[in-house]
């Protein structure tokens, strides 16, 4: 459980269907529920219930796109794991059942249940509503992940390492597998993360500073490419060791000066700092 949680669960895309997902199978959920239900206040139509019900429905998203929103965030500075994950969405129904517990106490003249056990309910309830889409949610992204890999795999192994050192090029596939852009190493700066998308930064035959985006993550690039010029250096920079003139220490750590005045020094992260390195010292000699 203490395991780092993959990068893609936590990228826009998945949060927000998790979320979009999560809210349409609590809603079907609820309404099953309610007939059975001798705590549920939920109504429909012309009733006065139905403004509570629409406020806590709303309310009750608030916080989940709030929570979200905040966990996107929070990923660029905290490592999630599995437990933390876990945690978190547990937090969330614990959060909403407590409002739900609160609003049922206030509007309900007299409650036929005392309130830690309409919050028992509320909590067994909201954890079928919510944390089961999770799980699905969770399942279903990391299947797609895994084809993409497999297909990117599939179409990389169409050119073998040896073959792509003899030509001296880098040849990229979106997530789908289809070719997206080939280019020499000699014209490759650097490729940066932007969300599910990567930046490649090389120059054209004027020698003009170029960029093409293309969907696919870093973490593919950097996998497919292991054995090559190619070298991640940062959570969002893989740089082209060819075009790196100058590599260099500072008081607040190492930076890659590029072959080009255009483009900025590029830190080197502590996380990647041993890969970098790594392909600045020379091998000794077998005995």
């Amino acid at each position: 459980m203490n395991k780092k949680l993959p990068s893609y669960l936590l990228e826009k895309f998945q949060l927000i269907g998790t979320l979009t997902f999560s809210v349409l199978f609590a809603v079907v959920f609820l309404n099953i529920y309610i007939p059975f239900s001798d705590t549920a206040w939920f109504r429909l139509g012309n009733s006065v219930f139905f403004l509570f019900t629409a406020g806590f429905a709303a309310a009750s998203i608030l916080f989940l796109i709030f929570s979200r929103v905040l966990m996107y965030h929070l990923k660029k500075y905290v490592v999630f794991t599995y437990l933390g994950y876990v945690l978190w969405c547990i937090a969330e129904v614990v959060i909403i059942c407590l409002l739900y517990t609160g609003v049922t106490v206030e509007i309900t003249d007299r409650p036929r249940l005392p309130a830690l056990q309409i919050f028992a309910k509320a909590l067994l309830y909201g954890s079928i509503s919510l944390i089961i889409p999770y799980i699905i949610s969770g399942m279903f992204f990391t299947i797609v992940e895994k084809n993409r890999t497999i297909r990117l795999m599939r179409c990389n192994n169409v050119i073998s390492d040896e073959e792509r050192r003899r030509d001296s090029k880098i040849t990229l596939f979106d997530n789908s597998g289809a070719l997206k852009l080939s280019v020499s190493t000699s014209n490759l700066y650097y490729i940066e993360s932007d969300d599910n998308y990567i930046k490649v930064w090389y120059s054209d035959n004027r020698g003009e500073l170029k960029t093409y985006m293309l969907r696919c993550r870093l973490k593919t690039v950097e996998e497919t490419f292991r054995n090559g010029p190619l070298v991640r250096c940062h959570r969002k920079y893989i740089v082209n060791l060819e075009k790196v003139k100058v590599l260099r220490k500072e008081a607040d750590g190492y930076y890659l000066d590029i072959d080009n005045e255009k483009i900025p020094s590029i830190s080197v992260t502590r996380t990647y700092i041993g890969n970098v390195l790594e392909k600045f010292t020379p091998e000794e000699p077998a005995v």
